[in-house]
């Protein structure tokens, strides 16, 4: 996964796959996903993003489910330990 900033035009682009956008589908005003000509995702675009999300947002967007449940309780820090 790759995210990618353009700051000029204030867009936001989660790349999941290195592949060609076959169809975009305009999932709400501003949101954008791309995807591949078997119909897999391959892409989220935000624009003016910026003005929807902070910087820990997006973050959290592209960690949040990296890893399962499970995972991320094994990951977690022990509080007295």
């Amino acid at each position: 996964m790759k995210i990618e900033y353009d700051r000029d035009v204030d867009a936001l682009y989660v790349r999941l796959q290195e592949k060609f956008v076959a169809k975009t589908v305009e999932v709400d005003e501003g949101i954008n996903i791309d995807f591949d000509d078997g119909g897999r995702l391959i892409g989220l675009e935000i624009l003016d993003a910026t003005e929807r999300y902070t910087l820990s947002d997006i973050f959290n967007i592209s960690t949040e489910n990296l890893f399962p449940e499970d995972e991320r309780r094994r990951q977690a820090p022990v509080v007295g330990a």
